[in-house]
């Protein structure tokens, strides 16, 4: 391995990291994502998986059309039908890869496929094939690699590289590996099989326990080039690999792993806020490198310390991750060549139509607050790129009733396909309770809430409120979310939202076949 190697990074945010169970995301959405994802300098984004659902396949179909600078990705199981439909999203793209897996560890082989392991290596071969045939740019994934038998493994890997794969990825499908295997069983692929050296060997890792990072640059120590990673770890179960973690390490620690990446790493902060307010996953605050704790300080001898010299505490600068010296301010009276220049500054790509309409809606936050906040801005620009495309039902109007001598009432005046407006009242443990039952007898759609939080966007008395919430409607779970400086009003948002989102999802989706 040569010294200073660079690391390819692929990101499967909008695939892997989507799966996370109440995240998924619209059109809209995933294509802020992905540019945001683009602006950050990932190698490789995988758009998702085409043949998933009507939404994926678009989603896919329109990343590749507008999103420049950067691979796409698309994923496919070792089948005619799923190769052909992601070609079909991914045909569009200056630089497209397809990424086919097919499971070889015995449980799988045994439970889930039914198959021998001579018909595991033709059906791998076949699917390589195929997606050769659409495109230079193979990649393969021998699905609970790490549950696999080295040999078998080498056998399987040697055959899909003969077939035309380019990258070879090994995944950590349940995350049961530890660091010492995993690199062992990357140092044993190249040394075993005999054409490693016409591909490029790829790392996977979940993080079941805890252990997805590690294991990732345990793969780059023993001659990995490539980590699939997500931002702030999202993914099903307890995630997947952390981009901005495995990066900073990278870049940290050059001096240990002799390598590095293409990331522009001040981008990290924003796009982690971003993957964050779209998904509804908040990110700890303690968590390494983007969380609000990373680079704080409260003991006083790191106090005394910082101030005699940073680095006697502080291995990195908090600048060089995207945290902001200053939190600035905007008013009334700022323009929309300030708010479009705030914008791109955290992180966002807004359309001329979209920043239209976030100036609007910021001119009349501006007439309720004295002083806007990033935070404010980042809230109402979220607010804008997370509308559901087709929303059925939206807000006209709200009446609470609440006193402590009599049981809490709302009374709901709603928009159906913006023109029938239409009322109900019921009442309710509380406000919220008597909202949801309203929303409920409104629209028709049955909620069950499993989560409800709501949290300041900024600071002060007169912060705009962000209402979050994941809803289960006939066994799936939804997510919602409303911002105003009203929080009540921010909750009605939330659950119209939430119900746009299931309507939508009923109307297009069909049963989406994931892997990890």
């Amino acid at each position: 391995m040569s010294n200073n190697r660079e690391i390819i990074i692929f990101d499967t945010t909008l695939r892997d990291g989507e799966q996370s169970p109440g995240a998924s995301m619209n059109l809209t959405e995933k294509l802020e994502v992905a540019q945001a994802l683009a602006a950050l300098g990932v190698d490789v984004m995988e758009a998702g998986f085409p043949i998933a659902s009507p939404g994926d396949f678009e989603a896919v179909r329109e990343i590749s059309a507008n999103v420049r600078g950067i691979t796409v990705c698309g994923l496919a199981r070792c089948n005619q039908a799923d190769i052909d439909r992601a070609w079909e999203a991914l045909k569009q793209a200056p630089r497209s890869r397809i990424h086919v897996f097919l499971a070889t560890s015995a449980i799988h082989r045994e439970f889930k496929l039914k198959m021998s392991q001579e018909e595991i290596i033709d059906r791998a071969v076949q699917g390589v094939q195929r997606a050769v045939g659409f495109c230079d740019d193979v990649e393969f994934s021998p699905e609970d690699a790490a549950r696999t038998e080295h040999d078998f493994l080498c056998q399987v890997v040697e055959a899909a590289i003969e077939a035309g794969a380019t990258t070879i990825n090994i995944p950590d499908t349940v995350g049961y590996a530890v660091p010492a295997q995993l690199g062992d069983t990357i140092a044993m692929l190249r040394n075993r099989v005999p054409n490693i050296d016409k591909a490029v060997l790829s790392i996977h890792c979940h993080n079941d326990l805890g252990l997805a990072v590690s294991n990732s640059l345990a793969a780059v120590t023993n001659g990995a080039g490539q980590i699939e990673c997500t931002i702030n770890g999202i993914g099903e179960r307890a995630g997947n690999c952390s981009l901005e973690e495995v990066v900073m390490a990278i870049r940290t620690r050059s001096d240990y792993y002799q390598a590095k990446t293409a990331i522009n790493t001040e981008r990290l902060v924003p796009t982690s806020r971003l993957v964050s307010s779209i998904t509804g996953i908040p990110v700890q605050r303690n968590k390494a490198i983007v969380g609000r704790n990373a680079f704080a300080h409260e003991a006083g001898i790191h106090q005394d310390g910082m101030l005699k010299e940073r680095t006697t505490y502080e291995i990195m600068r908090p600048e060089d991750v995207g945290f902001a010296k200053t939190d600035l301010v905007l008013g009334k009276h700022s323009g929309r060549a300030a708010l479009a220049d705030r914008a791109k500054a955290l992180g966002f790509h807004l359309t001329g139509e979209q920043l239209l309409s976030v100036f609007d809606e910021f001119k009349k936050l501006a007439d309720k607050k004295k002083e806007i906040y990033d935070g404010d801005i980042a809230a109402l620009i979220q607010q804008e790129i997370t509308d559901i495309e087709q929303e059925a039902w939206q807000l006209d109007s709200y009446e609470v009733k609440a006193n402590s001598g009599s049981g809490p009432s709302v009374r709901l005046r709603l928009r159906h396909q913006g023109n029938e407006v239409i009322g109900e009242s019921s009442e309710g443990d509380g406000p919220i309770d008597a909202a949801f039952w309203a929303a409920e007898q409104a629209t028709g759609v049955k909620l069950v809430c499993k989560d409800f939080q709501v949290r300041s966007a900024t600071i002060g008395r007169d912060a705009q409120g962000e209402a979050t919430l994941e809803v289960e409607h006939r066994g799936k779970t939804y997510r919602g979310r409303g911002v105003s400086t009203d929080t009540v009003e921010a909750t009605i948002q939330a659950i119209l939202n939430a119900v746009n989102r299931i309507l939508l999802a009923t109307a297009t989706t069909t049963q989406s076949p994931q892997t990890s």
